[in-house]
């Protein structure tokens, strides 16, 4: 049996030295407070939830612009590790009990002992933090769907709306879906946070407001730069549920 991933995070990665812009700015949209800062550099943190269980970390990276990745707490961090590998992931670093780990098109990802979480956050005024896409160049988009999609054998792996996505829905009650987007371009692969908005331009007022910044609209998704510069998207999609507007067949990523 492969082992069970049981509760996932999307990580907010920012340069180290925007990482209290990132914090600030992520707690206000997502309606946390930070926990305790981690690390060597104290350069990790959680977004805590009252009366639910944390789903958002943010971390301040020492190169590069950032972006986003997944964790995935697991009931068995080295069966998970090897079922990777063995598809075509490598290890990044090894540090017993979790590992960071870099899959066949080059995302990070990571892998830890699962601790109980199992309370979804709520909604917060209209809207939800639960999607990390992964922007993949076209070459290697069918290779990347095929090994989330194994990994992953107990999520629902299904076209999106269009085209260009890919989506792997998780098992009922784990808060961070997975969306593979084909890009028109080849380029390294990266990732980007994506918001379930129940109105897109009120969700979009309020960051504007906290300083965020509008870059591209489209008909069902809003592409934003928060202040410290990392892009990530407002979606049309439900926020209790992820999925689509009833009779929204083509209502966004």
């Amino acid at each position: 049996m492969s082992p069970q991933v049981l509760w996932t995070y999307a990580f907010v990665d920012r340069p180290y030295e925007l990482f209290g812009p990132a914090c600030e700015f992520w707690t206000a949209v997502t309606g946390t407070r930070l926990s305790e800062f981690r690390g060597e550099k104290e350069e990790f943190t959680t977004l805590l939830h009252d009366g639910a269980d944390a789903c958002v970390k943010v971390q301040g990276v020492s190169s590069g612009p950032g972006g986003a990745h997944l964790d995935f707490p697991v009931d068995d961090v080295r069966a998970f590790a090897r079922s990777a590998l063995r598809l075509g992931a490598e290890t990044v670093a090894d540090h017993g009990t979790w590992a960071v780990l870099r899959s066949p098109a080059g995302q990070l990802f990571c892998t830890m002992p699962w601790r109980g979480e199992a309370r979804r956050p709520p909604v917060v005024r209209g809207s939800r933090l639960d999607q990390v896409c992964l922007d993949l160049a076209p070459s290697v988009f069918e290779a990347e769907v095929a090994f989330w999609s194994a990994l992953l054998a107990d999520w629902q792996s299904q076209p999106g709306s269009r085209p260009e996505f890919h989506v792997l829905k998780p098992p009922a009650g784990l808060p961070i879906r997975i969306l593979l987007q084909r890009l028109d371009e080849e380029r390294p692969a990266s990732a980007h946070l994506d918001l379930a908005c129940a109105d897109i331009d009120a969700t979009r007022a309020e960051h504007e407001r906290l300083g965020a910044e509008s870059v591209a609209r489209a008909p069902h998704w809003t592409v934003l730069r928060d202040p410290t510069g990392g892009l990530y998207c407002l979606t049309g999609r439900d926020p209790e549920t992820g999925g689509l507007p009833t009779g929204g067949a083509t209502a966004g990523p």
